[in-house]
C-alpha cells in the first residue's frame, strides 16, 4: 500500500549531528491552536475550537488553515468564526501577531503573511 507523501521543511542541520524536519500539517495546527486562544475568535472555520481538541485531537485543528512552506518563507491563509460585538479588525490583527510569533518561535521559520478570511460570526451566547 502506498503511503502518502507528506510535506516537510528541513530547519536545522548543524555539524552534521543530524537535522530535523516540521511537516506542513504542524506549522498548520501551531496556527490554529495560536488563533483559537485570541479572545474574540470562536471557532476555526468548521466549528474546531480548543475545547473539542481534547476529544477530536490535535489534527483536526488544522482545518480551516493553509500554509506554504518555502526553503525561506511561510505563508498562512486561515478562515476564523469570530464572537459578536468584537472588533474584526483588532481581533484580526492580534490573531496575526500570535500567529505569527508562533510559528517563528516554534520552528524557526519565518512568516511572510496571514491571511484571515471571517468566514462567520456567532450571535449565541456560550
Amino acid at each position: 500500500m502506498a503511503e502518502t507523501e507528506r510535506m516537510s521543511h528541513k530547519v536545522y542541520e548543524k555539524n552534521k549531528i543530524g537535522e530535523v524536519q516540521i511537516a506542513d500539517e504542524v506549522v498548520a495546527i501551531i496556527a490554529g491552536l495560536a488563533a483559537t486562544e485570541v479572545e474574540g475568535v470562536d471557532s476555526m472555520a468548521g466549528n474546531i475550537t480548543n475545547e473539542l481538541v481534547g476529544k477530536l485531537g490535535m489534527k483536526n485543528l488544522s482545518k480551516g488553515v493553509k500554509v506554504e512552506v518555502t526553503e525561506e518563507h511561510v505563508s498562512v491563509s486561515m478562515s476564523l468564526n469570530l464572537k459578536y460585538g468584537y472588533s474584526i479588525p483588532e481581533v484580526c490583527r492580534i490573531v496575526q501577531e500570535k500567529v505569527k510569533n508562533a510559528i517563528e518561535n516554534m520552528t524557526g521559520l519565518n512568516v511572510l503573511d496571514v491571511n484571515i478570511k471571517i468566514a462567520g460570526v456567532n450571535l449565541e451566547e456560550k
